[in-house]
Order: C-alpha cells, then sequence, then structure tokens
C-alpha cells in the first residue's frame, strides 16, 4: 500500500480531486456527557486529505439522530431527502455492559438543501410519500426516490416512485416499481435511473419465503413510456448491494448490506459482476499493516465516491475504548484505470468520539466562484 501526500491542486485537470469535496454525515454512535447526539455533516478535502465539521442538520432536537435518509448532491448544493427520526436507547447486555440501539420515533417526508459553498440551508417542497431505506439518484438535473420503506412498524417496503425538479421545487409521483422494494440502490447508468435490488417481494407474495428472483432484480425506468422494466439477475444475489456507483459507463461495487467490503471491487458488464484486476486488498476490516500496531478493534464505517476514474472509499475505525474511544479516518483511493500499483492511502487522520456514517457520501464539484 502507498502513502500519498497532500498534492498540489491542478484546477487544469478536470477531474483532479481539488474540484470536489466529499460530503457526509456522522453521529456519535452513542450518547457521552458532553457530546449531543443530532447529525453532524463534514466536508473531506481529498486534495489536502483534510476534514471540516459545519454543522448540524437542523430541526432535530438534542438526543435524537436521523437515519435512513438518502443524500445526493446538484450544483453546489447536497439535498437530504427523507429518513426516520431515531432515539439512541440503551439495552443492557450484560453487568458489565450495555448497547444502543436506534428506536424509530417516525418516518419523515422532510427535504433539506444545503449550500456548501455559503453554509445556508433551505426547506424544499417535501416528499408525495414520507420513506427511509430508499433508492435515490440524479438524472438530467432531476432527482428520482424509489422504493423504501413508509411505516416504522411494516416489514415490507413500498413500490412508489416519485421524481423533483430543483427549478420548480416540486416532487411529482412517477409509475409504481414492479416489486417492493427497501434498501434498495439507485443509480444512473448510460443516461438511464436504475433501481436494484434491495429486499423485495411482489405485492402478493405470501412473505413465507423470500425469492432471490425478486432480491437480484432491478428495474429501469423508461422515461418515454412512462414505465418501469424489469431486469431479470441483475444483482445475482438476496442480499442487497451496499453501493453500486458508475465510473465511465461501467457500475462498480465492493459489497452488499452484510459485508460492506468483499475483499475486491467488482464491475458488471451488462450481464454479470466481475471481480476488476488488481483490486483486490486485504479486508478493508482493520488498518493495513503500516499500522497493525495500533490497539484497534473495528471498522466502524465505509463509503465510497467516484471521482474522474477513480473510487475513494472512505473507511473509519475505532482506536481504543470506552470514554476514551475514538475514530481514526483512512482514506483509500483506488484507480480504475490503471494497470499497476492501483491502490494508494492517504494518511490517517485521528476525528474526535467514535462516529457512526449515517448515509452514504455524495461528492460536490467546485464551482468556480
Amino acid at each position: 500500500m502507498g502513502s500519498l501526500p497532500s498534492p498540489p491542486p491542478s484546477p487544469s485537470q478536470e477531474n483532479h480531486p481539488s474540484n470536489y469535496v466529499m460530503v457526509t454525515i456522522f453521529c456519535p454512535r452513542e450518547p457521552t456527557p458532553n457530546v449531543t447526539l443530532p447529525n453532524s455533516i463534514h466536508l473531506y478535502y481529498p486534495s489536502m486529505n483534510t476534514w471540516t465539521n459545519v454543522g448540524r442538520i437542523p430541526g432535530l432536537v438534542d438526543d435524537q439522530v436521523l437515519k435512513g435518509f438518502s443524500m445526493i448532491s446538484l450544483g453546489d448544493f447536497i439535498y437530504i431527502i427523507g429518513g426516520q427520526i431515531c432515539n439512541k436507547e440503551k439495552v443492557h447486555v450484560n453487568d458489565d455492559s450495555a448497547e444502543f440501539l436506534d428506536e424509530g420515533i417516525k418516518v419523515v417526508p422532510n427535504v433539506l438543501r444545503y449550500n456548501i459553498r455559503t453554509n445556508q440551508w433551505f426547506n424544499c417542497a417535501p416528499l408525495c410519500v414520507a420513506r427511509y431505506d430508499f433508492a435515490c439518484t440524479v438524472c438530467d438535473n432531476k432527482i428520482y426516490v424509489a422504493g423504501g420503506k413508509s411505516r416504522l412498524a411494516s416489514a415490507r417496503g413500498i413500490s412508489s416512485a416519485e421524481l423533483y425538479d430543483p427549478d420548480f421545487d416540486t416532487w411529482s409521483r412517477l409509475p409504481n416499481l414492479h416489486i417492493l422494494r427497501y434498501k434498495c440502490i439507485g443509480v444512473t447508468w448510460k443516461g438511464k435511473v436504475y433501481i436494484i435490488g434491495g429486499f423485495a417481494e411482489r405485492e402478493n407474495s405470501d412473505m413465507t419465503m423470500p425469492s432471490i428472483v425478486e432480491r437480484s432484480s432491478a428495474e429501469v425506468l423508461d422515461s418515454q413510456a412512462r414505465k418501469w422494466d424489469l431486469i431479470a439477475g441483475m444483482w445475482q444475489l438476496d442480499v442487497p448491494p451496499n453501493q453500486i456507483v458508475a465510473v465511465n459507463d461501467t457500475l462498480f461495487s465492493s459489497g452488499d448490506c452484510l459485508n460492506a467490503w468483499k475483499g475486491h471491487v467488482e464491475a458488471y458488464d451488462g450481464k454479470f459482476w466481475n471481480e476488476v484486476d488488481g483490486s483486490r486488498k486485504r479486508s478493508l476490516s482493520t488498518l493495513e499493516y503500516n499500522y497493525e500496531n495500533w490497539p484497534l478493534n473495528q471498522r466502524l464505517y465505509l463509503t465510497m465516491a467516484p471521482i474522474g476514474n477513480k473510487l475513494f472509499f472512505l473507511a473509519g475505525y475505532r482506536v481504543g475504548g470506552g470514554e476514551l474511544a475514538r475514530t481514526m479516518s483512512v482514506v483509500h483511493v483506488f484507480d480504475t484505470s490503471a494497470t499497476v500499483d492501483p491502490w494508494k492511502s492517504f494518511e490517517p487522520m485521528e476525528l474526535e468520539g467514535e462516529k457512526e456514517l449515517c448515509s452514504h457520501c455524495c461528492v460536490v464539484q467546485l464551482s468556480s466562484p
């Protein structure tokens, strides 16, 4: 594994990391005496390998967090869409320890817009259907959402889909998906909107035996005919994907929702997911050999984002324990176009507290002032 210093800016290169910022939203893994729980927004600058905390999501009271929402970028704005408001509830494990679990309070249709340049928040029109754990993607400067769950107590997903037009601040309903889905993935590929995988079943299913046929399927939006076309076997697993991103007309995945890192990157060739040559890497569950003497317990989070030909993996690891627990951040970069030594890693950085990722990161291309 190589180690990258902070590279100098190179504004002449459109896809150089200096032109981008990655947006992440964290919350503490558990309450502490000096830390309140509401979600905090952090910006990661890949050209400088630095993190900046820019504040909290507005509208949440202390000891509440937003989970299961989608975060997407358009221009200088990020949109925080839907989700469920949760409390951290203490659960007894044994006489010496306890764990904190998310206890859902309500599902919200709220949509917030944040300008990372001016640090301003705006309230947008709410979703037609409140939802969490849903698919979300951007296509032709419009936001598409589909599936998810609309009620906390429900064991089933929903099939509704809708479209947001930022020019008019309006949501409009789209045709329903063929299949009920939640924890599905939205991605724009070759100019079309795809909803892939998820815990999925047909509406008339008896729910006694989940079918891999539904869970491994995808749906693509035919915008001209205003209908969804069903694609069998596009994901090929009955466990939902963790993330799928597009790089130059190729889809990439690194794992599923139960195993965010499978040890390599896979690419979709239109029929199958195949391991990408050179992408195999020691498990990102722990820091690699350079840092193996550190007292690490486990990986806390892993999320990836594309910039140009590269996939950036933002990983966080727990260091220490108890009240001294903190988060060590390491960013790994995989060059999808490289034929030799495609992996590089930035120097690790310590972040305050033990953090939990609340949504996958998104990337904002910085416009000129």
